[in-house]
């Protein structure tokens, strides 16, 4: 059984907070990276920056105007307190991440290559790995509109794999969407083990979030449809297919697509938080689908201009002139050099 595990400083959420909109539950890591194009084995030195899936959809939600909270576990660590000091900084709520004084903070360290970046993984082990379903047992999340989960935990132990198991199957927040995103890391588990697993817990969720790329490779899916066919659980299968678009294909209605901006690329990694993110916050505002697939681009755009794994949002302003672009100004729009602060 896990060590018990103390709650970070409760001064980090205000006594009467208002009940979350959205919860999330997963590992966040501190990440260490050496500069651009330089290989680790070589690096003097390192930035040092915290990501994790779950916590940066919250992050995006809070910028959003969203309340959203983070439950999840972090060593006893300076690497831990860095994790909740970073994901409370984006307006996350962190009253629910608990500190593990048995285990680490969960860490991933950035390899640049001239044609791809690695990524080594040091969180066996770690406190996050040691989440169990009382985590979703906390009142404060009474109330939660949409449960975020990710198919990384899953991968992470056996008590993280039942926690999500628990989530899809007995629903503990009543009311709640579940939304989860395959997120698959082979790195963690390959395919073969994890494609049964992964289409399991989809299929039990409401909504789910897949890349035709990862669908293809775990499952063998070509297309949008076959991946609807293959899971016909949800309520609604999004799947996205890069720098192409993404199709949201609801039960019993046609699928929309909605065609990916142009945008210059600066980082890759974090849009599939940022787009899941924006679609949620769409789903929260009552958006129609089209308008939901476009705010989960507009987000996701952010995020690849920019280097870090949550990068700043906009003004709802900016979103709002965007979303009512007609269909022909919009399958011609390009953000490259856009500046979305004004």
């Amino acid at each position: 059984m896990p060590a018990p595990a103390a709650r970070p400083d409760p001064t980090t959420t205000p006594a009467g907070s208002p009940p979350v909109e959205v919860a999330t539950v997963g590992e966040t890591m501190v990440v260490l990276c050496p500069a651009p194009g330089e290989p680790l084995e070589h690096a003097e030195r390192v930035a040092v920056s915290v990501g994790g899936a779950e916590s940066n959809v919250a992050g995006y939600l809070a910028r959003l105007g969203h309340r959203a909270t983070w439950v999840s576990r972090v060593g006893d660590d300076p690497f831990g307190r860095a994790v909740v000091r970073h994901v409370a900084a984006a307006g996350v709520r962190v009253d629910l991440v608990t500190v593990d004084p048995a285990a680490p903070t969960g860490l991933y360290v950035k390899d640049p290559g001239r044609t791809a970046t690695a990524v080594h993984y040091y969180r066996a082990g770690s406190a996050a790995s040691r989440l169990d379903r009382g985590a979703l047992a906390d009142p404060r999340l009474a109330g939660a509109r949409v449960l975020h989960l990710s198919g990384i935990t899953p991968a992470l132990s056996a008590s993280c794999r039942a926690l999500v198991e628990h989530a899809v199957t007995d629903r503990p927040l009543p009311g709640a969407l579940v939304s989860f995103d395959v997120n698959h890391r082979a790195r963690l588990w390959p395919a073969q083990s994890a494609a049964p697993v992964l289409r399991d817990l989809a299929d039990r969720s409401d909504l789910v979030f897949v890349g035709q790329d990862e669908a293809d490779a775990l499952w063998g899916t070509a297309d949008p449809v076959a991946v609807r066919r293959l899971l016909p659980g949800p309520e609604t299968v999004v799947v996205k297919d890069g720098a192409v678009g993404a199709t949201a294909l609801r039960r019993d209605v046609e699928p929309v697509f909605v065609p990916t901006p142009r945008v210059a690329v600066v980082e890759p990694v974090g849009a599939g938080d940022a787009f899941a993110a924006g679609y949620l916050a769409g789903l929260l505002r009552g958006l129609d689908t089209v308008r939901r697939l476009r705010l989960g681009h507009l987000v996701a755009a952010q995020a690849l201009g920019s280097s870090g794994d949550n990068a700043p949002v906009p003004p709802w302003a900016w979103f709002g002139r965007l979303l009512d672009t007609p269909v022909e100004g919009w399958s011609a729009l390009d953000l490259t050099g856009v500046r979305a602060e004004g």
